[in-house]
């Protein structure tokens, strides 16, 4: 945000002559011209604040594509219970985050581990931050826990989900998006000195600290918990278990898509700031363009490599496949995708598809079961994703996107050497332990408590019928109309 420009009287005095009234008009035209320019930075606060509020509605709709995605991909018998976990998921999260989870990633100042001001929104908003940067952020937190709940689907009891919603998005993802993203963090990028590798991790919006924390904990969660009954035949052989509705599949897909507009370039936070100076036509928002543009490449690739390629392995062509490999490519361009040129999107893009066809085959192989894939796409590619912009960051983007420290590391393969790739393997390192001990560890005690997986009786039936009070789609009354019709 630029600062408001200045008028000094002593300064103007001199070219208004020796006219008697000098003095006063000079007071004058210096008052109108603050007037003036402090009406300007109060529209550019406006203007920031706007967009992020903007971003923060794009990538809040990523709940509806959740959730719609989630349905088709478990059997009908099931959708009203993933459709209520997608609802609680914003709730139980916007309460957590907002007592907890705000304050122990964003509560400066602080120390590199965690976060201590801000619990409850106290004095917000500051010159710090506005509400609009803490909805955009709970935003982020709920979509974590959104990914977990698609790996535990079909299997879980309702009160699990309430208990590692609401431990995921008020302790274990806020700590680990203090690291990287607050500017007290011990891997930001942001912080004023000892930059870890002397970079910091550039995880812009979350290959690893949205997908990979959401992916772990669902990993956890599916391990323990064990596969569907009926995924694995006697033999050890996988069953194909479809989900009930391929248009729900496409449908949160592309609302997923439309959301992340809003994820990776409403991750600027603001978009009225110059990069060479005013009265350019480059500046801020020009980044933010061209991280819509790397996004976009990155899905489109990975949706076309998947297409093919799963039309080589198995011989046809599968739409539910496609979604997964396009959601697969935003997964790991999330993390670089203000730093990387439009031409390293492709290849991370086709990169992603390959990743996710490769965790899959391995998942299959260990019998781990995950009816959205959820694990392996956000896993696999949120970590293919974080080695990428290791590899492809420019020089050119870093320096405008992370200002403050000439010199800084960028990409292995654009010439900036293996520092910012070493840091971002830490990143990888550090999430998966801190996720594992903890989310791992919850989930170990629901099952201890008998509290984590249903009983098989409920699991056959559907757990619409037996914890929700019915169906999703009333099948008998569509009989009973078409019945009424033929008489």
């Amino acid at each position: 945000m630029a600062s408001s420009l200045s008028c000094s009287a002593s300064d103007l005095l001199p070219l208004l002559g020796p006219a008697a009234n000098a003095s006063a008009a000079a007071e004058f035209i210096c008052g109108r011209f603050e007037a003036i320019s402090n009406k300007f930075v109060d529209t550019g606060f406006a203007v920031d604040n706007t967009y992020l509020l903007f971003s923060t509605y794009l990538v809040f709709a990523m709940q509806l594509g959740f959730a719609m995605l989630c349905a088709g991909s478990v059997r009908a018998k099931n959708t009203m219970n993933i459709m209520l976990t997608n609802v609680l998921d914003a709730a139980t999260g916007g309460f957590f985050y907002y007592a907890f989870g705000f304050a122990l990633a964003f509560g400066s100042p602080s120390n590199g581990f965690i976060g201590q001001h801000f619990f409850g929104l106290s004095k917000i908003p500051s010159s710090s931050f506005d509400y609009s940067f803490f909805l955009f952020q709970w935003a982020f937190a709920i979509a974590a826990a959104g990914i977990t709940s698609g790996s535990i689907a079909e299997r879980t009891q309702f009160i699990s989900y309430l208990v590692y919603s609401s431990f995921l998005t008020g302790l274990v993802y806020p700590i680990v998006s203090h690291w990287f993203w607050s500017s007290d963090g011990w891997a930001s990028p942001g912080r004023a000195e000892n930059l870890l590798f002397g970079s910091g991790v550039i995880d812009f919006a979350g290959s690893g600290v949205v997908h990979l924390v959401g992916a772990i904990a669902g990993f956890w969660g599916a391990m323990i918990e064990g596969p569907r009954i009926g995924r694995f035949d006697g033999s050890g052989r996988a069953v194909t278990m479809r989900g009930h509705s391929g248009t729900l599949v496409v449908l949160g897909t592309f609302l997923l898509w439309f959301g992340w507009y809003g994820f990776n370039p409403g991750s600027f936070a603001s978009i009225l700031k110059t990069y060479n100076g005013s009265g350019s036509y480059y500046g801020q928002w020009s980044a933010v363009g061209r991280t819509a543009v790397t996004t976009t490449l990155a899905g489109c690739t990975a949706a076309l490599t998947t297409l093919f390629g799963k039309r080589l392995l198995v011989g046809h062509w599968n739409v539910t496949d496609v979604c997964n490999g396009l959601l697969g490519g935003f997964a790991a361009i999330t993390g670089g995708c203000s730093v990387v040129d439009p031409w390293a999107a492709v290849i991370c893009g086709f990169v992603a598809a390959w990743v996710l066809i490769g965790c899959n085959k391995l998942a299959e192989k260990y019998h781990y079961d995950d009816p959205l894939e959820a694990a392996q796409l956000h896993g696999g590619c949120g970590s293919w994703g974080i080695i990428f912009t290791g590899l492809f960051a420019k020089k050119a983007y870093v320096e405008e996107v992370y200002p403050g420290h000439p010199g800084r590391p960028y990409g292995l393969f654009t010439g900036g050497g293996a520092r910012l790739l070493a840091a971002h393997i830490v990143q990888i390192l550090v999430i998966v332990a801190w996720v594992s001990v903890t989310m791992g560890t919850l989930f170990l005690i629901l099952r201890k408590l008998q509290l984590l997986r249903i009983t098989e009786e409920e699991e056959t039936e559907g757990m619409d019928m037996t914890s929700h009070g019915g169906h999703a789609y009333s099948y008998a009354d569509v009989l009973d109309s078409q019945k009424q019709l033929a008489v």
